[in-house]
């Protein structure tokens, strides 16, 4: 795989079990770059080495004043020179290219199972964690899969040096095998430590991004209620406890790294003290005594990379271990479904509550808990996130159906939809079924005067449709991004619609002209409108109140509004004192009234008998 091939067709099926194993997959999916990554360092790292031996083989030529050898040894150096230049060229180029795969895999496994997982996502996790998974752990977790190819370079590297060393000049040889493995795993007792830092860094760093990004979300109500300041001062907190782990992760880091100069540097001590007293005695000669100190030094090379892929496993794992966690989550229904690709139509039906549904006609749902009606309405779409008896369309279960198809099929919008940045061409470029224009879709959700505030605020967009949208709308009001994202639902033109509270941030006026609207684009299809106003329910076909999770009446809302009171209650916000009140007026009209017909009976009675 090339960068130029991303994104991947299909990013495969990953082992989230656990950290480490997702780190294994990672790598295993990568083996063909891994491998030439391998090949490029062994070149690299290996004509770096022999450098050494070509400067002894060259000093020991000018000390014999042999010219041949000195030519030829030059000739070496030029060829190692070469290798050098052209393995570290393409060991560059083939351990970004790991490194930008590997985090684009990530990346749009993340995606994929943001899609899948829909809202229920950031109900299992938290939003801050999911940020930072698929941001700063993401390159943490490249970094560590690129290392690997470039570390194995290195120690086979190690190995073949101090095999050669060995072999070349066994006295001093035997020396350096047997001090570079000490120098190389002196650190390992310290990783256990600098491990943990690093996961309270990691742990601290995701605390004060969650905090900043609800934050940056909730800005506008925190202007309104002057709560500025205080959400800064606990955001200033959390970021100097990410400061203080952050030094605390520094400090044992630089203590490895400083054993990592302070040990090789004893082992040269040592190898240039043995090596003289061998070359006063005459067993060295003064040529091989520079190749072994050369090539000692040249080690301090690859063995860096000893440092770095421990550094890169230290920082990724929990990085891998969070990506994991979210990469296991999963819907409570299978995603491939158990029936062909379909787009059933027909009645609407949940079994759990008994709602129904009927086709083509608007069903308005009233439910006095937001949060039962939020999980109602996602349940109604088959994002159900708790095992449950599926929903039905057309007597088709939703949840034996492929998630592509269901996704046609039923379409919820959530009550606090989400405008991607982009001009409103772009917001409105959706999957539809082409038969409602974008015109009539904003029309039909009265978004004049959202048109003429994007004019206004492009500088130079005179159409309104390549005014552009800030990230999440932000520069829109409530009320606007509700009509705008109600306009994008509209297009789609879905089999079955369902909205919950599409209108709670809109005037009454607007209200009644969007229920207009909405009923009349609507007409033939199935729409559900989750909702307590009164001006979408008088609009409805039928309205059904669900109470304690199940439907306990449907009518019309004028029936509802004068025979049901748990309806009445939550449409009116009528109070309990309130509702006590009224059915004691209503028994007291109903004994009024009995005792006006009894006694105009009693009197017919005396009429009679007379």
């Amino acid at each position: 795989m090339q960068i130029q091939d991303l994104p991947y067709a299909d990013p495969g099926v990953p082992d989230a079990r656990s950290g480490p194993l997702f780190l294994w997959w990672l790598w295993r999916n990568q083996l063909g770059g891994q491998l030439k990554s391998l090949a490029w360092g062994l070149l690299h790292f290996v004509a770096v080495s022999a450098l050494p031996f070509c400067v002894g083989l060259a000093v020991q030529a000018v000390v014999d004043r042999s010219g041949t050898r000195l030519a030829l040894t030059g000739g070496l150096m030029l060829l190692c020179g070469t290798g050098i230049a052209v393995g570290d060229t393409f060991l560059h180029r083939t351990a970004v290219t790991n490194w930008i795969t590997a985090a684009a895999r990530i990346q749009q496994l993340l995606a994929r199972k943001a899609a899948q997982l829909g809202s229920a996502l950031t109900r299992r996790v938290a939003a801050g964690e999911v940020v930072a998974v698929s941001t700063g752990d993401v390159e943490k977790i490249g970094w560590f899969v690129e290392a690997v190819s470039r570390f194995t370079a290195a120690a086979l590297t190690v190995v073949v040096v101090c095999v050669a060393l060995v072999v070349y000049q066994p006295a001093l040889g035997v020396v350096v095998a047997v001090g570079l493995p000490v120098v190389a795993l002196a650190v390992l007792p310290l990783l256990p430590r600098a491990t943990r830092r690093a996961d309270v860094q990691r742990e601290k760093a995701g605390r004060a991004t969650e905090l900043a990004s609800d934050t940056v979300a909730g800005l506008r109500v925190l202007r309104g209620i002057g709560g500025e300041e205080l959400f800064l001062d606990r955001y200033r907190r959390a970021s100097q406890e990410v400061r203080h782990a952050a030094v605390r992760s520094a400090r044992m880091w630089s203590l490895i790294s400083a054993l990592q100069v302070l040990l090789p540097g004893l082992l040269l001590i040592a190898v240039v003290w043995h090596g003289i007293h061998l070359a006063r005695q005459g067993r060295i000669t003064v040529g091989e005594l520079v190749t072994v100190y050369s090539a000692v030094m040249v080690l301090n090379y690859p063995l860096r990379h000893f440092e770095e892929i421990a550094m890169a496993y230290s920082f990724s794992r929990p990085s891998a271990k969070r990506a994991a966690r979210v990469l296991s989550l999963e819907r409570s229904t299978a995603t491939e479904g158990l029936r062909a690709a379909e787009v059933p139509g027909g009645d609407l039906y949940d079994p759990g509550t008994g709602l129904l549904a009927p086709a083509g006609r608007l069903t308005a749902v009233v439910c006095g808990d937001p949060d039962a009606a939020g999980r109602l309405a996602e349940r109604l779409g088959g994002h159900a996130t708790e095992q449950g008896r599926s929903v039905l369309l057309g007597g088709v279960a939703l949840d034996e159906l492929p998630l592509d198809s269901a996704r046609t099929a039923v379409l919820v919008q959530d009550k606090d939809p989400v405008l991607l940045s982009g001009t409103l061409r772009e917001l409105l470029d959706v999957p539809a079924s082409g038969t409602v224009p974008a015109a009539d879709a904003l029309a039909a959700a009265q978004c004049d005067d959202v048109l003429d505030a994007l004019v206004q605020g492009s500088l130079d967009a005179a159409d309104p449709m390549d005014a552009r949208i800030s990230e999440r709308g932000r520069s829109l009001s409530g009320g606007q991004r509700q009509r705008l994202a109600l306009a994008r639902s509209l297009i789609t033109d879905p089999e079955v619609l369902v909205l919950d509270e599409p209108t709670s941030a809109v005037d009454s006026h607007t209200e009644a002209r969007i229920a207009d609207g909405l009923r009349r684009l609507r007409s033939g299809r199935t729409t559900v409108v989750f909702t307590s106003s009164p001006l979408l329910l008088d609009r409805a076909d039928q309205v059904a109140l669900v109470h304690g999770g199940e439907v306990v009446a449907v009518g019309a809302h004028r029936e509802l509004i004068d025979g049901e009171p748990r309806y009445r209650a939550v449409v009116t916000r009528e109070t309990d004192d309130e509702l006590s009140a009224a059915d004691e007026g209503t028994l007291v009209d109903a004994a009024d009234e009995a005792a006006l017909v009894g006694a105009g009976q009693e009197r017919k009675e005396s009429e009679e008998s007379a």
